[in-house]
């Protein structure tokens, strides 16, 4: 007998994805019969690996669809031909396999093609769509601004006859790319732009990486992705929060091509959840594809990447991918992720699954001058803390065997000659130091205590070997080091991977909303922003060359250890051979970028803690040559801050730009033509004057518009080469501060949320930046948020 809807619910205890406002809506759903089951899909789009924020989004929708005893479908998006690649939906398939994911239902949104094409040309019969033949930039003007509304174009008013002709026309490769384009029939005075006639395909001639040639024009993704969750049953379509605007679009779609009263089911609906970033990283796949095309990292399986690729290489399981997934939470507001959150459920994971042994990263020879003889140590792989929390009292071995603590051992020699990790040697201290000393004692972990009685200095005067004696076990030692034989241990390579940038917004500020208009889910229309790179820790990568106990040769390679004091290591499933190992390092056993932990014994040569938290954050920078010094002088005396003045010391086509400007214009100017022109004046392509610049930071400056607004008019004008200020002027994209105007906005939003203004009125204080977003929302982001602020405190009370 098949459960009934409401049986579906899960117990709070039993959900893997906790309550949030979305599970809410399905429970209401399933209770009200809406649904008799659930089903979700996981979309990306191949055009780039998959990254750590698919590994929320996909923990959401194959996790959510679990806990309800229904299915997610993993679909690819691929409705923009020019970026998509087999290799890139490849990567994605194996990368939700690896997380878990039960990737059997697997479908393609090209799969649909023909589909498609055919519910546009009912809508085209419905009256409620068109073909549109002005230009692009005619389009955006007739939409029209937020107070005023759209004009038609003169070809809004085209025959259902006329309409079905053009299209099938376009379809077959009769036009050029941009000619013409296929719109809905909706709204041009809507307060939503998204309503405003939409574009629902276009034409591109292009090859795509599944249809090859077979078409030319390609359906939106507004357009393609709503139609692709009815054609395959998807109950709750998620997707974050930049598309809150875009789900009038969903829902006009599904009211007009599957409505209830036809199709005998309730249709799907779109929710938005806040989208998760991380710290120290970046997950655009413009920046991504920038820093592989750039050869910054080593292709996008580089450990240092925010990839799922990457991450896989480095050594972390998908059982910490997934915890992690399952610690940030689920909400309405987008939210800025610590990357500590990350590194602990990955320590968190290993931690339980990491047998430990030694390996020294940095050796410095030392002979035990009274050790006469070989010995063979047994050294348990696990402490006594996993000991008493191993459940049944079985500890793992390295190949997955359990077996009682006193048999998950294993056999180390200690022979005369060793090495130790050449920090836990100082000639010369520090306070508190706590390993080995001139003079002083140490015990080797598992081995007994030495004294080091004579310190033999190299060519460079360093200390080349220590010469120590083996001391009784009554004698006092000052800590305890780990070491590796040097004649019996195995040489490998290390690389120690750390943070790929050195501040924890390397983007510097928020990305723009999406345009559904654009042909990808990113808008890849932007200029490339190159400052980040500025941000590029050099130290994220540091290879060196150690010894590790001869043991670990002998294991399975997906063996995952944590080398005592140093981290957590496995081999690297690419380049690591069984004649010449090679370990990443997965990650450190204590987080280095933020708070020490208690208790921590202070490493040689350390600094302070404030010192090392500045360093993390300067970004390193190649020295100043004489003729640039000067400039970087001058600069700075002008009032530059120390970065812009670096990179137009050493650029003088950015110097040159701003040549005899004031002081004052020059303070204003330089950080858009290091963060927004760089790239076009570097290559020659730029078409924004240095007068018209100046005019669009003028209207920043005082209020006129935002600083968002003006980057995205630069990228229009060096497309375009129009004049900054008159696209503004054009598009209406001046701050609305007339009070007027607010009010009547302010006064929309209120009538449209009168609960929401009786809970405000009631003590809900915090629901004052809804009623800003929703003001914000409705007049396409010009509202000056100050007078908004007043305004909504005076009409709400």
């Amino acid at each position: 007998m098949s459960k009934q809807p409401v049986d579906l619910i899960p117990a709070p205890e039993a959900r893997r994805v906790a309550t949030n406002f979305i599970t809410e809506v399905i429970d209401a759903d399933l209770k009200a019969g809406r649904h008799v089951s659930v089903v979700t899909r996981f979309p990306p789009e191949p055009n780039g690996y998959a990254h750590l924020g698919h590994a929320f989004a996909s923990y959401l929708d194959f996790m959510t669809a679990l806990d309800y005893g229904g299915v997610c479908h993993l679909r690819m998006d691929d409705t923009n031909p020019e970026g998509e690649t087999q290799e890139y939906a490849d990567s994605i398939i194996r990368d939700m396999k690896w997380l878990g994911w039960d990737t059997s239902r697997l479908f393609y949104a090209s799969d649909y093609y023909e589909q498609l094409y055919g519910y546009a040309e009912q809508l085209i019969r419905k009256g409620l769509a068109y073909v549109e033949s002005v230009s692009g930039e005619e389009m955006a003007r007739l939409r029209g601004t937020v107070d005023k509304p759209g004009t038609p174009s003169p070809y809004r008013s085209r025959s259902v006859e006329e309409n079905l002709d053009m299209f099938r026309r376009m379809r077959a490769g009769e036009f050029k790319n941009g000619e013409h384009a296929l719109r809905a029939k909706i709204d041009l005075a809507n307060a939503n732009f998204k309503l405003r006639d939409p574009v629902l395909y276009r034409i591109l001639h292009a090859s795509h990486y599944r249809t090859g040639n077979k078409w030319c024009i390609y359906p939106m993704y507004d357009f393609a992705h709503p139609i692709s969750d009815a054609i395959e049953g998807i109950t709750h379509s998620m997707c974050s929060l930049e598309f809150v605007d875009n789900r009038a679009i969903y829902d006009w779609l599904m009211d007009n091509l599957f409505p209830q009263s036809e199709t005998g089911r309730t249709p799907p609906r779109q929710y938005e959840f806040g989208r998760r970033s991380l710290e120290y990283t970046v997950v655009s796949k413009r920046k991504l594809r920038r820093l592989v095309s750039e050869k910054i990292v080593k292709g996008w399986d580089d450990p240092r990447m925010p990839t799922l690729s990457a991450l896989r290489r480095r050594g972390a399981t998908p059982e910490a991918a997934r915890a992690f997934a399952a610690q940030i939470g689920v909400s309405r507001t987008n939210r800025t992720v610590d990357l500590v959150v990350l590194e602990n459920a990955i320590r968190d994971d290993l931690s339980a699954r990491a047998p430990r042994v030694m390996a020294v990263t940095q050796p410095l020879k030392v002979t035990i001058v009274n050790l006469e003889a070989e010995r063979t140590l047994s050294l348990a792989y696990w402490p006594q803390d996993a000991v008493r929390e191993g459940g049944d009292g079985r500890l793992p071995l390295p190949n997955g065997e359990r077996v009682p603590p006193e048999q998950a051992v294993r056999e180390v020699p200690l022979t005369r000659e060793i090495v130790i990790e050449r920090e836990d040697f100082s000639a010369n201290p520090p306070k508190g130091f706590k390993r080995l000393t001139p003079g002083g004692t140490v015990r080797l972990r598992g081995a007994g205590i030495i004294r080091c009685d004579e310190v033999i200095s190299g060519a460079d005067g360093e200390p080349a070997e220590l010469r120590v004696t083996m001391l009784d076990e009554d004698a006092k030692a000052s800590g305890v080091i780990h070491w590796v034989s040097a004649t019996r241990g195995v040489s490998v390579e290390l690389r120690l991977f750390d943070r790929l940038f050195t501040v924890p917004n390397p983007d510097g500020e928020v990305a723009p909303p999406h345009d559904p208009e654009q042909p990808s889910h990113e808008d890849e229309t932007k200029p490339l922003d190159t400052d980040f790179l500025r941000f590029v820790n050099p130290k994220s990568l540091v290879v060196t060359r150690g010894l590790v106990e001869p043991s670990v040769a002998r294991d399975p390679a997906d063996t995952r250890y944590q080398f005592e004091r140093v981290g957590y290591f496995w081999r690297d499933p690419v380049d690591s051979r069984a004649d010449a190992l090679v370990f990443n390092r997965i990650i450190t056993l204590k987080d280095t970028w933020g708070r020490k932990e208690e208790g921590a014994e202070p490493r040689a040569q350390s600094k302070p803690k404030s010192e090392k938290k500045a360093d993390a954050a300067a970004p390193v920078r190649a020295p100043l040559t004489g003729e640039q010094e000067p400039v970087f002088a001058r600069l700075r005396e002008r009032g530059l801050t120390e970065n812009d003045a670096y990179l137009l010391a050493r650029e003088p086509q950015l110097t040159a730009y701003l040549e005899g400007v004031s002081d004052a214009q020059l303070v204003s100017l330089a950080p858009w033509v290091v963060n927004d022109l760089a790239n076009a004046i570097r290559e020659g392509s730029n078409r924004v004057a240095r007068e018209d610049l100046a005019a669009l930071v003028a209207l920043v400056s005082e209020g006129s518009i935002s600083a968002r607004i003006a980057k995205d008019v630069l990228a229009e004008a060096q497309t375009s080469g129009e004049a900054p200020v008159r696209i503004v002027e054009r598009k209406g994209l001046r701050v609305v501060s007339d009070e007027g105007q607010l009010r009547t906005a302010i006064q929309g939003v209120l009538d449209t949320n009168p609960a929401k203004v009786a809970e405000y009125r009631g003590g809900k204080k915090g629901l004052m930046g809804f009623f800003t977003g929703q003001v914000m929302r409705a007049t396409n982001g010009q509202a000056d948020p100050k007078a908004v602020a007043r305004l909504l405190g005076e009409l709400l009370g």
